[in-house]
């Protein structure tokens, strides 16, 4: 059986020849507090990274995939970007677009 004291930081447990008392410095558990600390965040992150990895490997694209040239589609409306200039700088635009 073991008591654990947090206030002095003291641990007690009956030993062979009586109670055996270990204990320690403020400073050693603030050590020891802040090194949880860093490997409960470690290890939080690491879980959260393996869940990104996931997520991102379900949404990557093919790396086997061969990229194709541009293709638009067939119902395309040429309009003037500036009516009142007679350049030729023009915009496709698809017929099929919803009014939103």
């Amino acid at each position: 059986m073991v008591v654990p004291n947090y206030t002095y930081l003291k641990l007690k447990m009956s030993g062979p020849c009586g109670v055996i008392t270990i204990g320690t410095s403020f400073l050693r558990a603030y050590k020891c507090e802040v090194e949880s600390y860093e490997l409960a965040s470690a290890t939080l992150v690491s879980k959260e990274l393996v869940a990104i990895g996931k997520d991102i490997a379900e949404g990557a694209p093919d790396a086997k995939r061969v990229a194709r040239s541009f293709e638009p589609t067939k119902n395309l409306k040429e309009v003037l970007i500036d009516p009142d200039n007679s350049a030729d700088k023009t915009v496709h635009i698809d017929t099929a677009l919803s009014p939103k």
